[in-house]
């Protein structure tokens, strides 16, 4: 008997391994304290705002995002759910357990380090083909309905951005390093990473 997993299993160990080092990731940009992607500056803002957990503004947004998906008729996958759930896990627990950096060198360290594995993670998550992040499919399916998924994704961004800013998120350099990076790294590696699919699986 074969104790390698079948076609499916791998590609769920890779969804899981995706998202946890996807949390991971967000929280040495966290840690870093040179800024966050959009999303993240929005999800810290609330967070100081009211005085609750990081990860859980995620979780719940999370899911508000995919109750927007109903209308657009749009349907989640496991990996949708899984990654509404385990990212914002994974970014409490390396909250508790990363350093953080307080000296320039450690922090820009942390961040490019932080922004090169969120493009692995996004890679592997992507990937495993189960299914796209609530807030990526938010994009994909407005973009089905007509919109240019550009313009969509540069309104929305932007939106949370300045939303997240004025309510308190860290907006910085690494922001913009996050802007223009994270595209590429997930073209290097989404290639390396897809796992094809076959019957059955």
């Amino acid at each position: 008997m074969s104790l390698m997993p079948s076609p499916f299993g791998r590609r769920l160990i890779t969804l899981f391994l995706g998202l946890f080092l996807f949390g991971t990731s967000m929280g040495m940009l966290v840690n870093a304290g040179l800024g966050l992607s959009p999303w993240d500056v929005f999800h810290q803002g609330i967070a100081r705002t009211i005085g609750v957990a990081l990860g859980l503004v995620l979780i719940v947004t999370s899911f508000v995002v995919l109750a927007l998906w109903i209308p657009l008729r749009e349907r989640p996958g496991i990996g949708t759910v899984a990654n509404a759930v385990l990212v914002g896990l994974s970014l409490e627990a390396s909250l508790r357990f990363l350093p953080e950096a307080t000296t320039l060198w450690p922090q820009v360290a942390m961040l490019l380090g932080g922004i090169v594995l969120n493009g692995l993670a996004s890679g592997l998550y992507i990937g495993a083909g189960l299914g796209p992040g609530p807030r990526d499919g938010l994009m994909t399916g407005l973009a089905a309905r007509g919109w240019s998924i550009r313009l969509v994704r540069t309104g929305i961004e932007a939106f949370v951005l300045v939303a997240g800013w004025l309510l308190g998120g860290t907006l910085g350099i690494g922001t913009l390093l996050y802007a223009v990076g994270i595209g590429p790294l997930v073209q290097i590696f989404l290639p390396w990473l897809t796992i094809k699919r076959s019957d059955g699986s």
